[in-house]
Parts: C-alpha cells; sequence; structure tokens
C-alpha cells in the first residue's frame, strides 16, 4: 500500500506580515497532483490543519476544497486533530464525511478503533490519535499522572489490544500528534510541556509498521518506522535550513517500509543575514537573497538611522529586523530579550525567585512554580476545547 504521509498545514497561518493563503492552496494542489500521478493509495494528515481552534473563513473554505479535491480522487485519506486545532470543531460531520472516504478521527475514545484499508495482501489497519493534552484526558485513559508518555501508552495500548484481535498479517499504521524524543523543534511549534517534560520515546509506538507524526514542522526519521513529516510551508525563520517535504511511504505485504520525500513548492525562499547595516547593504555574497525573504539581524553598536528602509532598497522582501549589538554578556545594555533566549519559563521564574531573595527554590518550590505553569496551560487548553 503507498501511503502519502504530511501534517501541520495551519490553514490560516500567516508568515510574519505574508498571508500564506495562495501558498497554502498552491500545497493542497500538490497534494492532490502527487496522489493522482504517484498512485496514492491512502492519505494521512497527522494533525494542525488548522493554525487555531477557530479558524479564519477562508481557511475553512480552503480545508473544504481540499476535502472534495480528495474525494473526488476515490483515495482515502485519514486525519487527526493537532495542538493547533479545535478536536470537537474539526470533528464535525465526521460520520457524513467518512462516507465520502475522509476519515476524520478527532476523539480520544476512539483510539483504538481503526479506519480498515485494503489492498491486495489483506488489510491495514489506521489508528488515528489526536493530540491528547494530558490534563483532559488522563481520567479516561485512567492513568495516575497526567503527563505526554502516560497518556500516550496508554492509548497506545489500546491500539495493540485491537490489532491482537485482528487476522494474522494485518499491518497497522498510526498517526500521532506528539513531541518524540530525538526530533528536533523549531520557533514555530506551540509549547506542550507538560511537568517539564514535552517528549516521548520513541518505543512508545513498539509494536505498529509505521508511526506518522506531526507537531514538528522538520521533515524527520526518528526511526525507520516512525517519522515526521513536518510543515509543506515554512512558519519561521528557524525553518530556514528546512527542506519542506511529504513521505511517500511503501507498506510491504511483511510490513516493510520503503519511503521517500516528495518536496513540496517553495513560494519563496527563506534567508537570515547577519552583521553591520554597511557590511549587509554592500557584500556580494548576498545577491542570493535578494529575492529571499529575509531576516536580518543588525550587529551595529549603534541602532543605525532607518534601517529597515534601507535594507529594504535591496532585499525587498525583509520580514523581520533583529537588533544584536556585539557586546559581552556581562555589559548591562544587554537586552533583556537576550539574557532570556533560549530560557523555559520555569528558568525564569527560578531565575527571579532568585534575583529577589537571594537564593534559588528549593525542590518543593520547584514543584510548585512548575504545577502552576501546568495549570495554567491545562486550563488554557480547557478553555479553548469550550470556545
Amino acid at each position: 500500500m503507498r501511503i502519502l504521509h504530511t501534517s501541520d498545514w495551519h490553514l490560516g497561518r500567516a508568515f510574519h506580515r505574508v498571508n500564506m493563503l495562495g501558498a497554502q492552496a498552491g500545497f493542497i494542489g500538490h497534494l492532490v497532483t502527487t496522489v493522482r500521478e504517484r498512485g496514492v493509495d491512502a492519505v494521512v494528515v497527522s494533525g494542525d490543519v488548522y493554525d487555531r481552534a477557530v479558524p479564519p473563513l477562508v481557511a475553512v473554505e480552503l480545508f473544504d476544497d481540499a476535502l472534495h479535491r480528495l474525494a473526488d480522487l476515490g483515495v482515502p485519506t485519514v486525519m487527526i486533530s493537532g495542538n493547533h486545532d479545535s478536536a470537537r470543531r474539526l470533528g464535525v460531520g465526521a460520520g457524513l464525511i467518512g462516507r465520502a472516504g475522509i476519515h476524520l478521527r478527532t476523539e480520544a475514545s476512539a483510539c483504538g478503533t481503526p479506519v480498515l484499508l485494503s489492498d491486495t495482501f489483506g488489510d491495514v489497519a489506521f489508528y488515528g490519535l489526536p493530540y491528547l493534552e494530558p490534563a483532559l484526558v488522563r481520567d479516561q485513559f485512567g492513568v495516575e499522572k497526567a503527563g505526554h508518555e502516560a497518556v500516550l501508552a496508554a492509548a497506545m495500548d489500546r491500539v495493540r489490544a485491537d490489532l491482537a484481535t485482528r487476522p494474522p498479517g494485518t499491518r497497522s499504521v498510526v498517526l500521532a500528534h506528539a513531541f518524540v524524543t530525538g526530533g528536533e523543534a523549531s520557533d514555530s511549534e506551540r509549547d506542550i510541556t507538560v511537568g517539564g517534560v514535552a517528549a516521548v520515546p520513541a518505543g512508545v509506538f513498539d509494536g505498529v509498521d509505521y508511526a506518522a507524526l506531526g507537531h514538528l514542522h522538520g521533515s524527520q526519521t526518528i526511526t525507520e518506522r516512525v517519522r515526521y513529516s513536518g510543515s509543506p510551508l515554512p512558519y519561521s525563520f528557524s525553518e530556514a535550513e528546512h527542506r519542506k517535504s511529504m513521505w511517500l511511504v511503501d507498506l510491504g505485504a511483511d510490513g516493510s517500509i520503503e519511503a521517500e520525500r516528495v518536496d513540496c513548492p517553495v513560494p519563496r525562499p527563506l534567508a537570515r543575514i547577519r552583521g553591520p547595516l554597511e557590511e549587509l547593504l554592500a557584500d556580494p555574497g548576498l545577491t542570493r537573497h535578494e529575492e529571499a525573504w529575509v531576516e536580518a539581524t543588525l550587529t551595529d553598536p549603534v541602532r543605525p538611522a532607518e534601517p529597515m528602509a534601507r535594507l529594504t532598497e535591496r532585499f525587498p522582501h525583509t520580514l523581520s529586523l533583529v537588533f544584536d549589538p556585539e557586546r559581552s554578556p556581562q555589559d548591562p545594555d544587554v537586552s533583556y530579550a537576550r539574557r532570556l533566549a533560549g530560557r523555559s519559563d520555569q528558568q525564569i521564574a527560578e531565575d527571579f525567585v532568585a534575583h529577589v531573595r537571594g537564593a534559588g527554590p528549593d525542590a518543593r518550590e520547584q514543584a510548585v512554580l512548575q504545577d502552576a505553569f501546568d495549570a495554567v496551560r491545562a486550563d488554557e487548553a480547557v478553555r479553548e476545547v469550550a470556545r
């Protein structure tokens, strides 16, 4: 069975000030063409179809167009909700849409109920594990600790239990939206840390033939059978080195895997340039970036006059301007943002405690702070689901 694995469309999202709807529509067209021309038997979309719980109407219209075009091909599609989606909204009409071959899996309770598709060699069971917010599903899965690993392991126990009831030789594919250990994050993913831990081990997916992952925006191979497709378009300059693609996976009769990357259309390349303004304006080596979307980091010790206006004369598609004067980290003028770069909310809070009272929090106080951050995240998740 030939499977096309994609994820993280983020329909409705912009790239800095640039409306990406046209590029997103271009990707949908590319997806449909790939399905038709490469003999795809099934499409899997591993979450974050939309960029937010209540997407703009134009994003909903584009999704509707994608569903119609995929259904017209007669190729089954399996989709799950991600942490950016409203599972309840995305799942509206799932039963009816399923009759057209578009299978939406947005409910945690259905983790152990597969979409069964067949090829010459028998059945392939597709299990959809939507994003599982630990605070919301821990009771449903009967786990004591509300963590990603615990709830995902419980969901996979249901998958393996169902798979054990299937005829011998039944192959299996799991769609999941999670941060798996070994994956490389970028700046454009929403933090899903709980209890100080965001990642789960790849071994959670043992027992299935292929795990089609979503959430991380870079295409990655965690193991031969556990892969991220990544987002089809860039959503931050941290993705400047990404090769945006989908996985074309051939699932053999014996469960063997052969995977090929299929490149996605590039609306405009990304470039990150750094240095004093005058050097950036004069450097002939930067000519190749003149038509790219540019993030420019200026290292001048004193902020130059009208830097954006001057940059856009040479780099008309400059979208981000960062000031990072080359100073010692101990320099009192080093920016607050630079001092906090790369530090988690927990670390910043602990630094604040140490600054105020002269000593950092002890283990008990660290746990209290962590519980408070987790409670805020859980409350935000509950409120988003209820919208």
